[in-house]
């Protein structure tokens, strides 16, 4: 088969569509031929050297895909030859083919094409492994999104609205703001021309966000503190801005607060296992309905990844970007 090899970390340009050794489904695996991949923030890390993959996994990025089962391994129940999926993985998207624990298996959500499908696993089991699972957004509560037009973005804004909640968001420009919209978020708020604090205390009568999720990390550490309300919950999932920050605990008690953070990359199967089932009860009734829906910004070949990052490091995307697999293998 064909995949995306990193030869050497680097630029885009450090992307390299290369043959290399079919992979072979394990005990409580299954075989994928891929139908497309999406491209992630950890995708570019890798690439630059900065975030290796697990133990164990695929030395090729690519943290999701869609596809079909090719052949089914040991121990393996529920899953069959020819059945059309999406997963969760630890790497190896960018490529043919991937073998995946049957555990971060999701059947293509019906009414959804296989390609659309893979924007969705690592965005649904990020956003609802966090917001829902850790930080317990409730109806009538509010969440701050920041990056609102990023993949992570477009996602929360939808499952926070499913629920009953109200949405915040921060994004850079009018135009990603208006896309926000679209989607259902609330309050929106320029983070190049406005305070997110200050905002979000003039749309919450002074109350703040029960729950912040963060991409940003050190940077906005210490506002995101002051930007919660009594019991709030910050949840970290990403460090664009830094990983060392001064933390007010002060503050943080007096407003009886919580900070997490986690990533997903990196838990162990039984965790994610547990994500995904999670995720396929609450999050794919809503899919199918309509009700929420994967936001595609590019869809490109997958030997030309390296376009892709460079799509994704520009920031000038909303919503996705996926590679599709080559239709003649």
């Amino acid at each position: 088969m064909h995949a995306i090899t990193i030869p050497e970390p680097g630029g885009p340009e450090a992307l390299v569509w290369a043959e290399v050794p079919d992979p072979e489904p394990g005990q409580g695996e299954v075989l994928v031929e891929v139908a497309a991949s999406a491209v992630n923030r950890a995708d570019i890390l890798q690439r630059q050297g900065f975030y290796d993959p697990p133990p164990g996994a695929s030395p090729y990025p690519g943290l999701e895909c869609s596809g079909r089962i090719l052949s089914v391994g040991p121990g393996v129940s529920g899953w069959r030859e020819g059945d059309e999926v999406c997963a969760l993985l630890s790497g190896g998207g960018y490529a043919e083919k991937v073998a995946v624990p049957a555990g971060q298996l999701l059947p293509v959500p019906r009414g959804l094409d296989p390609v659309t499908a893979a924007a969705l696993p690592e965005v649904t089991c990020t956003v609802w492994s966090n917001v829902f699972m850790v930080a317990r957004l409730r109806p009538a509560e509010t969440l701050l999104v920041h990056g609102g037009a990023s993949g992570i973005g477009t996602m929360a804004i939808q499952l926070a609205k499913a629920v009953g909640a109200r949405v915040a968001v921060t994004a850079g420009g009018p135009q990603k703001l208006a896309r926000c919209a679209e989607l259902g978020a609330d309050v929106l708020i320029d983070y190049r021309e406005q305070d997110f604090v200050e905002e979000l205390r003039k749309a919450t009568d002074g109350a703040g966000a029960d729950v912040i999720l963060d991409i940003i990390g050190a940077k906005y550490l210490e506002r995101n503190v002051r930007a919660l309300a009594a019991n709030g919950r910050l949840a970290v999932i990403g460090l664009q801005g830094g990983v060392k920050g001064e933390l007010n605990l002060g503050m943080l008690l007096g407003k009886r607060g919580a900070v997490t953070a986690t990533s997903l990359r990196g838990r162990p199967l039984q965790e994610k296992t547990a994500i995904v089932a999670a995720v396929r009860e609450h999050v794919w009734p809503l899919v199918e309905a309509g009700t929420v829906k994967p936001v595609v910004d590019r869809v490109l070949p997958m030997p030309e990844a390296a376009e892709a990052h460079r799509t994704l490091e520009s920031g000038a995307h909303v919503g996705k970007v996926l590679l599709v697999a080559p239709a003649d293998r």
